[in-house]
């Protein structure tokens, strides 16, 4: 039977909810807003399932993924969905091959609420709704035992998440599926859907409307300066990027994400998936005539799989090959988890148990003209230490 002792332990999966034979376990929300299994020992009948599934207890690996993998800089030759997508517009060219051969497709979409869940589509239409980035833990409901349904049926599936979650789909489905093809993404760590239904709250006070929409990625003014904007219901509109809206800087603080993602089992080399999708971050300096802000995905092929994938679409992409070792400067994400904050208790003390327009001010807001000095003068000294460091190696060696 499954238990929660140690929360850095539980990537909320959801592979152990979903294998219950008796349906046993539900998800709890705790107070930082994830979700946790709570199993009810009347029903539960012992048979292990739920440990054997769970993929910090039971580490997923496979022995055919490669040890290095072929990695490229790619984008979707179809203009209008490289701009529309969070990156280079990779993910829907694999999905539309995939629906094309009667296949289905699982991955992040919002919910009328604009929570986070995933879904399951079978149309090029309902494409919209899968595509660019969420920055919020998506809610994985019963996608694995809907995608084990299909698999057995001999459909062609997709199953894009995060890491943790393809781990915990493998370890669910127990079995090599041919038909199943898996897609993962370079992750940051998955942010709470408590912090971002506040959020929501906020602005919608703030603009006196309902949201009607919402993107993580708005491109307006680039790839590289990317923006959280928000269409509401009144006509107005909100748009901030990346170094201004409170919700991206919080994320890219990493306040609030969930325990796990500081501990994470899956940030590593060889990966979970077939392929791993993310921002090419950083590709002018291998390729400097790609220097021009336009969207640009980093491509990590990493089974046999995922070179068939490749090859099926590989006539719809520009791609250039490039190396790990120059994707992974760039991208460490690729093979370990981001610091956690030395306040983040604290932080989640404050959001509640404050107003939230005082967590923004305090965790959440750009950095003052004085902090901007320090943290360029933090910079100066790292960089002079470098250097100093070179020259004593190359003293060194001479």
């Amino acid at each position: 039977m499954i238990e929660i002792i140690d929360k850095s332990k539980c990537s909320g999966c959801k592979a152990c909810y979903n294998i219950c034979p008796v349906n046993c376990i539900d998800m709890v929300v705790d107070e930082e807003g994830f979700w946790y299994p709570k199993v009810d020992e009347d029903k539960c009948i012992q048979c292990g399932l739920c440990e054997k599934v769970c993929p910090e207890l039971n580490i997923y690996e496979d022995d055919k993924h490669f040890d290095t993998p072929h990695t490229f800089a790619a984008w979707n030759k179809n203009d209008k969905i490289r701009r529309v997508s969070s990156s280079g517009g990779i993910f829907t060219i694999i999905a539309e091959w995939i629906i094309s051969n009667e296949g289905v497709v699982f991955g992040a979409g919002y919910d009328e609420n604009f929570n986070v869940i995933h879904k399951e589509i079978i149309t090029e239409n309902d494409l919209e709704g899968l595509r660019g980035s969420k920055y919020v833990q998506s809610d994985i409901g019963e996608s694995y035992r809907r995608a084990k349904l299909h698999l057995k049926n001999n459909r062609l599936v997709l199953f894009t998440g995060n890491p943790c979650q393809i781990a915990g789909l493998y370890n669910y489905l127990d079995k090599d599926y041919p038909n199943l093809y898996t897609s993962d993404l370079v992750c940051h760590g998955v942010p709470s859907p408590k912090v971002f239904d506040k959020y929501k709250e906020y602005l919608e006070d703030k603009y006196g409307s309902k949201i009607k929409t919402i993107s993580f990625r708005d491109k307006k003014h680039g790839w590289k300066t990317f923006s959280l904007s928000t269409k509401f219901s009144n006509g107005k509109e909100y748009s901030k990027n990346l170094k201004e809206d409170p919700f991206l800087l919080g994320f890219l603080r990493n306040y609030y994400l969930r325990p796990s993602c500081y501990a994470c089992l899956y940030s590593k080399i060889p990966r979970s998936a077939d392929i791993t999708l993310g921002d090419y971050w950083g590709v002018e300096s291998r390729y400097p005539e790609l220097d021009n802000n336009m969207e640009v995905s980093l491509l990590l092929v990493n089974s046999e799989k995922g070179i068939f994938l490749l090859e099926s679409i590989k006539e719809g992409l520009e791609i250039y090959e490039s190396d790990l070792e120059h994707a992974i400067k760039h991208n460490p994400c690729i093979i370990k988890p981001v610091n956690k904050p030395k306040d983040r208790d604290k932080f989640f003390e404050d959001f509640n148990n404050k107003e939230f327009t005082n967590v923004i001010k305090k965790y959440m807001s750009p950095p003052s003209f004085f902090e901007k000095q320090i943290i360029f003068a933090k910079r100066g000294i790292n960089f002079a230490r470098k250097k100093a460091k070179n020259i004593l190696s190359r003293d060194d060696k001479s």
